[in-house]
């Protein structure tokens, strides 16, 4: 990958996860955003996008500390998931949403990045005896464990609304009956209203851009006011 300067006054980020739901949202928004002027996509597999500002590096995501001048960049957007089923196992998928997110974070960390973004999930919780919301949780203390980022941003999205590559028909079913539902779900439970990806990708770059400071948490109802068209 041949590198190129960031244009004076323009941000330059990494992300992690650009082919995926949420990802591929954030790659739009950064590469129409003239506020970034330099984009790095670090991935198992390419992306299928040409763009001026678009750097892309293939990558073993077990290695990344072979890659580590990358991270010097001032955002890094990370969108890393996947689930048990697609995953194959428990192992595997703690290795993709908790393994690979700390790493990218101490590796960030590590290289100078300035703000790291994460989305984990709605119930994410280090003590949860659920064990997708407890690798969520322990991922997301890992990367708070992380210093000296100037900021950390850690959004908990519920059920993400989009059309994904890979089936999964729990979930499309749930995807389908959300609207319904979401009316119902007032007070405390806003929180578990389903959001479209592209709001959660919005309020990602719209919070990278206030250069936020210290930890902050995003619950899922504040991602659809931070996201909103």
């Amino acid at each position: 990958m041949t590198e190129t300067p960031t244009p004076a006054g323009a941000a330059s980020a990494l992300l992690l996860g650009a082919t995926g739901l949420v990802g591929g949202q954030v790659l739009d928004l950064l590469l129409n955003d003239p506020a970034y002027g330099r984009v790095v996509v670090l991935g198992r597999r390419p992306v299928d996008r040409q763009h001026p500002k678009l750097h892309q590096q293939v990558a073993d995501l077990g290695r990344l500390d072979e890659h580590a001048p990358l991270f010097a960049v001032h955002d890094v957007f990370c969108c890393l998931g996947t689930t048990i089923r697609a995953a194959g196992s428990r192992e595997a998928f703690r290795r993709v949403d908790h393994d690979y997110v700390v790493s990218s974070a101490r590796v960030a960390a590590a290289a100078g990045a300035r703000r790291y973004l994460l989305v984990t999930a709605a119930g994410a919780d280090a003590g949860s005896r659920i064990f997708y919301n407890r690798v969520k949780g322990e991922a997301e203390a890992g990367v708070r464990a992380q210093q000296p980022f100037e900021g950390v941003v850690i959004l908990r999205p519920s059920l993400i609304l989009g059309p994904r590559a890979e089936r999964r028909t729990a979930e499309a079913l749930a995807q389908k009956l959300a609207p319904a539902l979401g009316v119902l779900m007032v007070g405390p439970l806003r929180r578990y209203r389903a959001v479209e990806a592209v709001t959660i990708a919005r309020a990602m770059v719209r919070m990278a851009k206030q250069r936020p400071r210290g930890v902050r948490i995003v619950e899922s109802e504040e991602i659809q006011e931070q996201g909103g068209a």
